[in-house]
This record gives C-alpha cells, structure tokens and sequence, in this order.
C-alpha cells in the first residue's frame, strides 16, 4: 500500500510559476511534455480525452502516494492545469 504524499498540494501553483504559466498560456505544450516526461506518447494527452487520469494514476504509483482513481478523476475534473501543474512538480521532485 502507498504511502507517501504529493510534494505540493492541488491549488499549489505559485510553488512553480513556470509550469503554472505553461498551462494556462499553452496547455497542449504543458501536456505533451507532462506525457513525455513520463514515457509515454506525447501526443496521447492531447488526443486520447481523459488520458490524464490515467497518467496521474500511473504518477501515484510510480512516486509511492496514496490515493485512488477516483480522487485521481476528481482532481482532474474540478481543476484540469492544476492537476496537470501538480503532476508536473511531483516529477521535478523525483528528478524525472
């Protein structure tokens, strides 16, 4: 069972304001660099609809946190860039 946390919370944008700018002025670069970082397709954000929740489940997995799918499709559904922000700091974190 996981057991660690996300190194910044949800709404914690000003922590990164270059990944918070990305994705508000350019949310198709922001996603396709998030896919990337994380190998797999860069275009898969951008075409496949909902593919972040996926991503982000597989981002818990790999960094060990608590969570579940549904607070995973959540998040991606109430605040979109800041999921996308989050998951972009998670891999700074782990050196990804």
């Amino acid at each position: 069972m996981a057991t660690g946390k996300w190194s910044s919370g949800l709404c914690a944008c000003c922590k990164d304001c270059g990944s918070g700018c990305c994705a508000c002025w350019c949310m198709p670069c922001m996603l396709c660099k998030l896919a990337t970082r994380m190998n797999e397709c860069f275009l898969l954000p951008c075409l496949v609809p909902c593919a972040l929740v996926p991503m982000r489940t597989k981002l818990r997995a790999v960094g060990d946190i608590k969570g579940s799918i549904c607070q995973d499709f959540m998040a991606v559904s109430c605040c979109y860039p800041c999921a996308v922000c989050q998951m972009s700091r998670e891999l700074d974190q782990m050196g990804v």
